[in-house]
């Protein structure tokens, strides 16, 4: 099943959010994404139709099992990425930058050779 960008996007949030708040709500993550509500409202109700996450009626929101595999391969990526490019000499914030563009088009075959190589 293909999942856009920016769907990736907000579950790699809404993961790491739950990391450190004890409930994730739509206010927080258009608190940390910098977005508007309305926007962040629409995206959470197409995940929500996709079943990658469950939205209680309080208003909390939750990663499905599939959510949470996005989520976490998402993550993975940028974590791996944002260090090599950093052990490589860029500066921090721009190797984010750019390991947050290339994490969400690099294949998984690119992807596990590149973590072989560098792990």
């Amino acid at each position: 099943m293909y999942v856009t960008e920016s769907s990736e996007n907000y579950l790699e949030t809404i993961l790491l959010l739950s990391k450190s708040h004890p409930v994730v709500r739509s206010v927080d993550i258009a608190d940390e994404l910098g977005y508007k509500k309305s926007s962040v409202s629409v995206a959470m109700k197409n995940l929500r139709e996709r079943e990658h996450i469950t939205v209680t009626k309080e208003g909390f929101i939750y990663l499905t099992d599939s959510g949470r595999a996005i989520a976490e391969m998402i993550y993975e990526r940028h974590e791996l990425l944002t260090n090599w490019l950093v052990s490589m000499g860029v500066d921090k914030e721009i190797a984010a930058e750019d390991a947050c563009r290339v994490e969400h088009v690099l294949s998984p075959e690119s992807f596990e050779a590149i973590k072989k190589h560098i792990i």
